[in-house]
């Protein structure tokens, strides 16, 4: 017996039976050979660290634009926390924590520079359209080295439902949609309050009175609930009283912090950056890297342009921008 077959036998002993078991994944597009150690959702979870969209999550925003100071979260700090929710509530509901954790670290890897800014603006501006959920499915199975990166229908599964009203078909891909709220609205409200654009007064007092008045008794209220509401059933949830007071939470956010606040200052900028770029690259397409013009006989110059920057760091794209609208000095 090789060690992942004796790992998937564990799974079977000590796994919740509501659990996806590795080894009755529906497996891959392509076949490929098992690894003697790693089960199929290992694999999945160690080709998304060692890919470069995962690397350059650590370059895009998450809330604020270039802020200054070193502890604002990125898009990375955002998956890495969302990861580490999620693996808590897999493990306390005994489901499959490779998987979890897989699903949590590929969830956003088709987002843009900027934010949400920036996938607002592609939408708007891209005849396809443009959800940055869609386009993580796409990283994985197309763009990532030019070929995708072959996961488990489970780990895509649970990526492309992660966000809105769509329900992923695993338990562990449900589990991500709650651990990304609690993520976000949690670590928001932080970098909010650490921004000057909130006070900690401001937090509706049903809130802090439901949930906690810190950043860790609130995420641990709402890690516990799920934990509790979900415990030997076939779904995750939150009890109705939790529940209420975090979309109240959301809601709070939303009009405080995501829509019209001095955290978005600077987004106007931004999107200015990638309608400029967008427009640049589909009337010169020839200025496109190698590996997206391969695929202009495959795909239109929409849907190429759109790849291409939604794929760029928020440096790397007021980089571009700079080299090919902002005129260098010049001298003799």
């Amino acid at each position: 017996m090789t060690i992942r077959e004796a790992t998937e036998k564990l799974e079977e002993q000590t796994l919740s039976p509501y659990a996806q078991l590795s080894s009755k994944t529906k497996g891959r597009i392509v076949q490929e050979e098992k690894c003697d150690i790693r089960t199929e959702f290992q694999r999945d979870r160690d080709r998304i660290i060692h890919s470069k969209s995962f690397r350059r999550l650590k370059h895009k925003t998450q809330v604020f634009i270039t802020p200054e100071g070193d502890h604002y979260r990125t898009r990375l700090t955002h998956t890495l926390e969302v990861a580490q929710i999620a693996r808590t509530i897999a493990r306390s509901l005994r489901l499959n924590e490779d998987l979890t954790e897989a699903i949590a670290l590929g969830h956003d890897l088709g987002h843009t520079p900027f934010g949400h800014a920036g996938e607002d603006v592609l939408n708007e501006i891209c005849p396809h359209g443009f959800k940055h959920y869609e386009q993580s499915l796409r990283v994985v199975e197309k763009l990532e080295g030019g070929k995708g990166i072959n996961l488990t229908y489970e780990v895509k599964d649970g990526i492309v439902n992660h966000t809105g009203d769509h329900v992923a078909e695993t338990l562990e891909g449900q589990i991500i949609k709650f651990a990304d709220r609690i993520a976000y609205i949690n670590h928001d409200i932080d970098d909010a309050i650490r921004g000057g654009v909130i006070k900690k007064d401001s937090i509706p007092s049903k809130c802090i009175k439901i949930l906690g008045d810190t950043h860790g008794k609130r995420i641990d209220t709402m890690i516990k609930d799920i934990i509790y509401q979900s415990k030997d059933k076939p779904y995750v949830m939150m009890s109705p009283e939790v529940k209420e007071a975090t979309d109240e939470l959301r809601n709070f956010m939303f009009e405080h912090v995501y829509i019209g606040s001095s955290a978005k200052s600077e987004e106007e900028k931004a999107k200015n950056i990638i309608v400029e770029l967008y427009q640049f690259f589909k009337k010169h397409p020839e200025k496109l890297p190698e590996q997206n013009k391969a695929l202009l006989d495959e795909e239109d110059i929409d849907r190429i342009v759109c790849d291409y920057i939604a794929g760029m760091t928020d440096n790397y794209a007021i980089k571009k921008f700079c080299e090919i609208f902002v005129p260098k000095s010049w001298s003799l």
